[in-house]
């Protein structure tokens, strides 16, 4: 499997996807920050030669506060990766993006299991079961501060696949958050199911709310 989404990131990019997320692929296989991808070849940029290099770049914000969620609109800049192959790359995206090549892959290929933010919640247990009962206003209210792509944290850059519920579609964000195919020269990070980061959030709100 591994080797068939490096082919396909092959792919993606001869077909002129060069941006994922806050990256850009320039050249053969070298990995920026999209706003340093002007900076000539002179600019004060940290060079790394390694993909294991990503895994400390995605760790921190520019203000060396811990990044939970990798796909949030907060990667610093300075830096810039100069890799040898393919499959550094992907490894390296790997490292910024965790499973998002995979899951892209996956959705080209329809295999990719999309679950309504209602599913996610019904199955909690313990301390997060609570979250059953948000209402759906609540639910699409938090939602849309808190997967929003602009404005950096909470946000994050990811295409979300998943309704509230099964023909209820989150409304408090533009189509664009909703359409994997809205960016015509990048590989999308594409959301199957709400992460733990919502899932806690939801209880939070829930925990806030005033009683009935």
């Amino acid at each position: 499997m591994s080797r068939s989404i490096t082919q396909g990131l092959a792919a993606w990019l001869a077909a002129g996807e060069t941006r994922i997320g806050e990256l850009v692929v320039l050249g053969q296989y070298e990995l920026r920050h999209h706003l340093d991808a002007g900076a000539g070849p002179n600019a004060p940029l940290a060079s790394y030669p390694l993909p294991e290099a990503a895994r400390d770049i995605a760790l921190y914000d520019a203000g060396g506060n811990y990044r939970p969620l990798k796909t949030a609109p907060t990667l610093r800049r300075g830096w810039r990766l100069t890799l040898s192959t393919i499959g550094q790359l992907h490894e390296a995206l790997d490292f910024f993006y965790p499973a998002m090549l995979a899951a892209r892959f996956a959705f080209q290929q329809g295999r990719l299991a999309v679950t309504p933010l209602r599913d996610t919640l019904n199955r909690q247990s313990g301390m997060y079961a609570v979250t059953r009962k948000i209402t759906d206003p609540q639910a699409d209210a938090l939602i849309g501060s808190f997967c929003r792509s602009e404005g950096g944290s909470p946000g994050c850059l990811k295409t979300i696949l998943w309704p509230i519920a099964p023909g209820l579609p989150v409304a408090s964000l533009s189509p664009e958050k909703f359409d994997p195919y809205s960016s015509r020269t990048g590989i999308p990070l594409l959301c199957a199911e709400a992460c733990n980061l919502l899932v806690a959030r939801v209880r939070e709100a829930v925990k806030q709310s005033p009683a009935p």
